[in-house]
């Protein structure tokens, strides 16, 4: 799929390393403010033990996790709407994701200096929402003026549109972020969807915590709670150093010892991966036969002949029906066969909503 999340913050919040805890792809960190002039492009498989149930009784060749796209911002300073540190540059890679991971930084470390002095997670945040709303409230107040041209040419609509864009430029000058305006569908497809705003992305926040905390949190990441709790989102604890030394360790034995030993049942970075997927209202369904177990990402509610596309255009274009079964169904009777017999397989058309955890064999002629 073409949905990403963005990975942004404050300088040294620990952002890149969380992203190399959870990413394919590893970037370099720093303790230099403003180190990385560029974001880091990444790919992390999306944690589902669903998967490795159905290989058991399949005893597949391989087994392949669905995946999400992880972009990994520059960190951001105060002022950078205006230029600072990596500035525009970094504003513009963030309008092109599709949810945010923010993470705040609520540990102490002397060797590694905060960019604002000390550590206040609250006023972090704000920071970032502040940069980010003034942002967007340059597109809107573009947007104002174009608008204002088609008012004078007569064009129907143009009047209530620029009712709405005004109302959403006061909300921005009085800090709030778009996401929390309200609105209507036609408001929020017609006159702000082709805006990108980046206040108008679902986020995630992550509160980055030494390891000691790892399991409970501290106080930083309790205010920051506090601060975010009318907001519709969620707050992840991570402790990124810790995470880093057990993504390093080669062994699942070693691994599991080290999160026990931490007080954690699983790493905190895949609640992250699962948090973003759903975040970015994405689901799976799976395919499931000797050569390969498979999990295939799609956006939720889409109807079996787009999903069957996800896998090859050509199933798409020549669907004739999908073969379904649920996954508890299959971790019931243990075969197809038995699932068949206790009259649980479905054969739906091109109109079926598909749903999560599906095991799906499409039928098509091309």
């Amino acid at each position: 799929m073409a949905l990403n999340c963005g990975i942004v913050g404050l300088t040294n919040t620990g952002k890149t390393t969380i992203f190399n805890c959870v990413s394919k792809t590893k970037a370099e960190t720093s303790n230099f403010v403003f180190s990385a002039t560029k974001s880091n492009m990444g790919m992390a498989d999306v944690p589902d033990e669903r998967l490795y149930e159905i290989d058991k009784l399949i005893k597949s060749a391989k087994v392949v996790p669905a995946t999400v796209n992880l972009i990994d911002m520059p960190g951001l300073a105060k002022g950078a709407s205006q230029g600072e540190g990596v500035g525009n540059s970094f504003l513009a890679d963030v309008q092109k994701t599709s949810a945010l991971i923010h993470v705040i930084r609520c540990f102490d470390d002397p060797a590694l200096p905060h960019v604002e002095g000390s550590i206040d997670p609250v006023r972090d945040k704000e920071i970032i929402d502040l940069e980010l709303q003034v942002r967007d409230l340059d597109l809107v107040e573009r947007k104002i003026q174009r608008v204002e041209k088609l008012i004078k040419a007569g064009e129907k609509d143009a009047k209530a549109a620029m009712d709405f864009l005004r109302y959403l430029k006061e909300h921005l000058e009085n800090f709030t972020n778009v996401r929390d305006v309200k609105m209507n569908e036609k408001e929020e497809e017609v006159y702000v969807r082709d805006m990108f705003l980046l206040t108008m992305k679902p986020v995630i926040y992550v509160c980055n915590v030494d390891d000691a905390s790892a399991a409970t949190g501290n106080t930083y990441s309790q205010r920051l709670s506090e601060a975010v709790k009318d907001e519709k989102t969620e707050v992840i604890v991570i402790a990124g150093r810790l995470e880093s030394e057990i993504a390093e360790l080669e062994s699942d034995e070693y691994r599991e010892l080290f999160l026990h030993d931490s007080g954690l049942k699983e790493p905190g970075v895949n609640r992250l991966i699962r948090s973003a997927y759903k975040l970015l209202h994405l689901q799976s369904f799976f395919t499931a036969g000797p050569k390969e177990v498979r999990a295939w990402t799609i956006k939720q509610n889409m109807t079996a002949q787009q999903a069957s596309g996800v896998i090859h255009s050509d199933l798409e274009r020549g669907f004739i029906r999908a073969e379904v079964m649920t996954y508890p169904d299959f971790m019931h009777y243990k075969t197809e066969q038995a699932v068949k017999e206790a009259g649980k397989f479905r054969l739906e058309g091109k109109s079926y909503i598909v749903q999560d955890g599906d095991i799906m064999h499409v039928r098509f002629n091309v």
